[in-house]
């Protein structure tokens, strides 16, 4: 009973943190300093679980982009998403022919959350005095996918935060767009990544307690729609400096807890 209940806590975790700008993977890190470390397999379900809950949310937002190709607004919109997508499976790929692997230590995440955290209140100062902007420029979509290649090497940074902050600050001031461009970009991204992690572990699919595995699946997609849609009500009327504040306390947290 104790390790189904450490499973949902698990699921709730990445559920609430994979799309909020305060890293997930630096969250699940913590959580399992406490919970217990699960297999990279349970770790891929979990997170197959949050991006599937995200792509219900847009999959209208989706078939109206891919059902309206005539349309020269929304083919721009879609022709930005694929290349922001690209950069980012390009870099990620050189990344892991190079051997990159995100270190599992908590010091450089607690470090990231407060640089990002310090990042945030820059990035909303800077861009309060600048008009309101919708469009998605071409600066806009080439950043974005640069900021998901730093997000997958530095850990703690969120991946997120990096692409909803670089979009806002290359000139898409608009938040709910910055998170809309930001969010849609990831979908494929993480399908991308969570496909390549499934390869990877699939071997450890015979050993592997795969009732854990369905409810982590199930609480994260349950509450990750909850977290998003909660998210993109937020922001309609709100900064995002109040997760600025949280990263920056977290990650002070965790360095004087000495972890």
């Amino acid at each position: 009973m104790a390790d189904l209940w450490q499973t949902i806590a698990l699921g709730i975790v990445e559920g609430i943190t994979e799309f909020l700008p305060v890293s997930s993977t630096g969250h699940l890190l913590v959580a399992e300093h406490w919970l217990g470390e699960r297999s990279e397999l349970f770790n891929v379900a979990i997170q197959a679980g949050a991006i599937l809950a995200v792509l219900f949310i847009y999959w209208r937002r989706l078939l109206d982009l891919f059902t309206h190709l005539y349309d020269p607004i929304r083919r721009d919109y879609l022709v930005k998403l694929t290349s922001a997508f690209l950069i980012t499976a390009v870099g990620g790929f050189i990344a892991t022919k190079l051997g990159f692997k995100l270190p599992e230590a908590i010091r450089p995440i607690a470090l990231a959350l407060i640089i990002g955290g310090v990042a945030i209140l820059v990035i909303e100062r800077l861009i309060a005095a600048r008009p309101l902007r919708t469009e998605v420029s071409w600066n806009v979509a080439i950043w974005v996918g640069i900021a998901q290649i730093i997000a997958g090497t530095f850990p703690g940074t969120s991946r997120s935060a990096a692409t909803i902050f670089a979009a806002m600050l290359l000139g898409l001031t608009s938040r709910p767009a910055a998170t809309e461009f930001a969010f849609l970009v990831g979908i494929p991204t993480m399908f991308a990544a969570t496909g390549y992690e499934l390869m990877k572990t699939r071997h450890e699919a015979a050993e592997e307690d795969w009732t854990a595995l369905a409810v982590g699946f199930v609480v994260s997609g349950i509450v990750a729609f909850i977290a998003v849609k909660w998210l993109l009500r937020y922001i309609q009327s709100h900064r995002f400096t109040v997760f600025a504040w949280y990263r920056i306390a977290l990650g002070a947290a965790l360095l004087l807890a000495g972890l």
